[in-house]
């Protein structure tokens, strides 16, 4: 599936963030889904919640033939990866369909480009362990520093 594009998030845009924060929950296998209600609580809310508004807020959008399938975004904000005031967090979704070619590697790779661009340091995420993504963020240069019984916190040095 190369005939996708990286571009950056469009104002407009900004209401798909709401889905994209909903794909992004890692559901184990087993776990019935949460309703859609769940990405109002206010630790969700951190990641969305007037998206934009900041200087730190950057987004990056795959687009396959017309939509928008996939999303990669920071922000300095209080979430579970959260190291510092200085340190972009990410979170990145893709729709069930695209996931697994490619796609989510390219988003974080230009996302990661965007905030060395940006004259960032580095970055940081939490992931939980059972996520598949885990080794993705490996690949593109995230490195576990720290962990509880659920969740790994990843730093990338930019």
């Amino acid at each position: 599936m190369s005939d996708f594009i990286i571009r950056e998030i469009k104002e407009s845009e900004y209401k798909l963030l709401e889905d994209f924060l909903y794909e992004a929950i890692f559901i184990p296998k087993g776990v019935e889904k949460p309703s859609k209600e769940i990405i109002n609580n206010d630790e969700l809310q951190v990641y969305i919640k007037d998206f934009g508004s900041n200087n730190d807020d950057n987004c990056l959008v795959a687009q396959y033939d017309n939509k928008i399938v996939g999303a990669c975004w920071t922000r300095i904000m209080n979430d579970y990866g959260h190291i510092d005031n200085n340190m972009p967090s990410f979170a990145i979704s893709l729709y069930k369909d695209y996931r697994g070619k490619g796609i989510g590697t390219k988003l974080m790779l230009a996302m990661i480009g965007l905030l060395k661009e940006k004259g960032y340091k580095q970055a940081s995420l939490a992931v939980q362990k059972e996520n598949y993504a885990v080794k993705m963020y490996k690949k593109v240069g995230f490195e576990i520093i720290d962990e509880n019984d659920e969740e790994y916190i990843m730093i990338c040095k930019l």
